[in-house]
């Protein structure tokens, strides 16, 4: 039996374990890599390409770019490509029906959360952010909504105390690229029927802004170590402290609930080597990793030795 014929559409890091697992089952013959156009990055602003295109060229891949997916000579040149499946994730773009009609076994997506919970854009942030204790892959049949296709495949993974947006980022993504090179055999063979997602449950996971990191401290000490952990590494969460009557940005790289002490949310209650413990709405957040603005990541013990922070100094801007 001749390879299955597989164009491959993704463009952020989280897309390439999907690619490396594709591209090394000797089933499939990926024979086109599209990914978004190359962005300016850096202070000079130089083109650099999308973790996608660059891993596509590294394994000889030919790689497609157009500014939009809908664009008709685009959508052409996929035609004459003639490719069995369309396998997406991570792309960046909404695909027009004219490509998702145009493989005949269809598009199938890597989406990393169990479908119908947090369709969008940034799934892995709001399972942590909402405190969940697991969440996992799911491989869909692609249709014209956001999310909504039917499902062929999930895997689950549990969501560690320990795990931040990073951790879990990397996991998903190794187990979205291993369960769609297990899915699409039995798919393309008919042994998988498409299940439509069930209406109860389903929510949207809208994308993150850096405006997300900012930290109310008025909130519980759970809520804010859950931000810490969601919103690294970015946009990261982030507090101010005063500096000569400026407010300095603050970010907080890593934390922990700290249940034995409570005080006025914002307000520092104990600052010494065992770290930075912050009055929350309920407990308080022990502060273990941060960085002041201009400065360098590290611990509160190495903060709190070059920067004095006397007990009931208050945190944010006021």
């Amino acid at each position: 039996m001749s390879a299955l014929r597989v164009i491959f559409m993704g463009t952020a890091d989280l897309a390439c374990a999907s690619l490396r697992a594709l591209n090394r089952e000797k089933s499939f013959a990926v024979i086109a890599v599209v990914s978004q156009p190359d962005k300016p990055k850096g202070r000079d602003l130089k083109l650099q390409p999308t973790p996608v295109k660059a891993l596509a060229l590294a394994e000889g891949l030919p790689v497609l770019q157009p500014a939009r997916a809908r664009d008709e000579s685009f959508i052409a040149e996929l035609r004459q490509l003639q490719p069995d499946l369309i396998a997406v994730a991570a792309y960046g773009q909404i695909l027009p029906q004219a490509i998702l009609d145009l493989p005949r076994y269809g598009c199938l997506n890597v989406h990393t959360s169990l479908l119908p919970k947090y369709r969008g854009a940034a799934p892995i942030q709001w399972a942590i952010l909402n405190g969940d204790d697991e969440t996992g892959v799911t491989i869909m049949k692609m249709d014209a909504g956001l999310d909504t296709g039917p499902m062929l495949a999930q895997a689950l993974t549990p969501i560690a105390p320990t795990d931040d947006a990073q951790t879990l980022h990397d996991r998903l993504a190794e187990i979205g690229g291993d369960l769609l090179v297990k899915t699409i055999p039995d798919y393309v063979a008919g042994k998988i029927t498409p299940t439509p997602q069930p209406a109860e449950g389903a929510s949207y996971a809208r994308k993150i802004t850096k405006e997300d990191g900012q930290i109310d401290w008025s909130q519980p000490a759970r809520v804010l170590c859950n931000r810490v952990r969601g919103l690294t590494p970015w946009p990261g969460a982030f507090t101010h402290l005063s500096v000569e009557g400026q407010p300095r940005l603050l970010k907080i790289w890593s934390a922990e609930v700290e249940a034995l002490l409570s005080g006025e949310p914002g307000t520092v209650l104990r600052a010494d080597k065992a770290g930075l413990v912050v009055g929350c709405g309920e407990q308080a957040l022990r502060i273990l990793q941060l960085q002041r603005e201009g400065g360098r990541r590290m611990s509160a013990s190495e903060f709190l030795a070059g920067h004095e922070l006397p007990v009931g100094v208050r945190l944010g801007k006021d």
